[in-house]
């Protein structure tokens, strides 16, 4: 009994106390370890895991990861520096620490962390990660945004991959970065990745995660606005096709007087067997007066045998707060679009590729990078042409 009761401590379930053993109520409270031996065995059952197909992922979680610096391309931007830093860094482990077994292991692993910095207001970098290989390896990267600073950063992966990795993202006082995550991955690709994002004084993080492509894919953003004034928007758009599992968790935890966050996620589903996970956790701290938050996920099924899983939470630990709400919607086609269209000579197929890909492109339309939002519109439109 003692033993299954410290295993449930660690996994954030039950919190220690001297009397009756408690559920843990509070999102801030569940247990963080760097090492991967502090995290009792995945089973599958856990809230954390039950909906992710854990069989599939075993090697990631438990296995040994390759942790040496991997290739990578990126151009010379002025203001901005991209370096592999060791893993005893003093800036590692600034942003967040992990909360699940997964997470750990690829710490545990890695050897060298990618930092990312940008100064000034530089042009926006990307740094392309596309020959990664198949072998399990384990990634770390630091993104630092400087105080005054402005800039738009992109991770965009491609290839195929088995990782597990854990993302770091500081912003600096009065900072305003744009980071955006894009997985268009080979189709045999696992990605299990953890984002860390602290975000200082009167600073700005609009965060985006574009997930189009892998056969598992798992993604979760924590937004910690630990300044006064601080603001997060965390966007996502994602496409699944038969057989793929797209999934993201998002944590918004507001520690600080007068913040703000917009969480807006936005997913579509074709084929059999394609499947999504969206959770959102929004945590108003005591602390948090002049909170403002909405968070919501909506999802667009375009065939039969898929499956969307939507799930909002909200907690607040002060009366003082501007305003706070959640939204959570999966269905179908709205036949009255596509009757409006077709009245007016769009064929059906040409108006169901207007409808869904106007749905999806207001997540895109976010990206300050014209020559991406292209790439991406444009990807999507060969998903539709396939869903087609």
């Amino acid at each position: 009994m003692a033993a299954a009761t410290e295993a449930a401590e660690r996994l954030g379930i039950v919190a220690h106390t001297d009397g009756p053993v408690i559920p843990v109520q509070t999102r801030s409270e569940r247990f963080t370890s760097t090492e991967h031996a502090a995290f009792p065995p995945v089973e599958g059952w856990e809230a954390e895991w039950k909906l992710t197909p854990v069989a599939k992922i075993r090697d990631l979680i438990d296995g040994e990861l390759d942790g040496l610096p991997y290739p990578i391309q990126y151009p010379d931007v002025a203001g901005t520096t991209v370096e592999w830093i060791d893993r005893d860094d003093a800036r590692i482990g600034s942003a967040g620490i992990p909360e699940e077994r997964a997470a750990a292991n690829g710490w545990t692993s890695f050897e060298k962390a990618l930092r990312i910095a940008i100064e000034g207001e530089p042009d926006a970098l990307t740094v392309t990660r596309a020959a990664m290989g198949s072998a399990p390896r384990a990634a770390h990267v630091l993104v630092e945004a400087a105080p005054q600073s402005k800039g738009v950063v992109v991770l965009d992966s491609r290839g195929s991959a088995a990782v597990s990795e854990n993302v770091e993202i500081v912003v600096g006082e009065s900072a305003d970065l744009t980071l955006v995550s894009l997985q268009e991955w080979d189709d045999d690709a696992r990605h299990l990745a953890s984002h860390f994002a602290t975000i200082g004084k009167d600073a700005k993080l609009t965060h985006i995660v574009v997930s189009l492509g892998g056969a598992i894919v798992r993604v979760n953003p924590s937004a910690h606005l630990a300044g006064e004034g601080s603001d997060a928007e965390l966007l996502g758009v994602y496409f699944a096709d038969a057989g793929q599992h797209l999934e993201q968790r998002v944590y918004v935890h507001h520690d600080a007087p007068h913040t703000r966050s917009r969480v807006t996620y936005k997913g579509a589903l074709n084929g059999e067997g394609a499947r999504t996970v969206w959770v959102g956790d929004v945590l108003i701290g005591p602390r948090a007066v002049g909170t403002d938050t909405y968070e919501q996920n909506r999802n667009l099924v375009l065939s039969e045998g898929t499956r969307a899983d939507s799930i909002p939470n909200l907690e607040i630990q002060t009366g003082d707060i501007v305003g706070a709400g959640h939204a959570s919607a999966t269905g179908r086609f709205d036949d009255e679009h596509l009757f409006y269209l077709q009245s007016r000579g769009i064929p059906e197929a040409e108006a169901r590729r207007l409808v869904v890909l106007g749905f999806l492109i207001e997540v895109v339309q976010r990206i300050p990078e014209p020559v991406l939002q292209a790439r991406l519109i444009a990807a999507l439109v060969a998903e539709l042409e396939g869903a087609a």
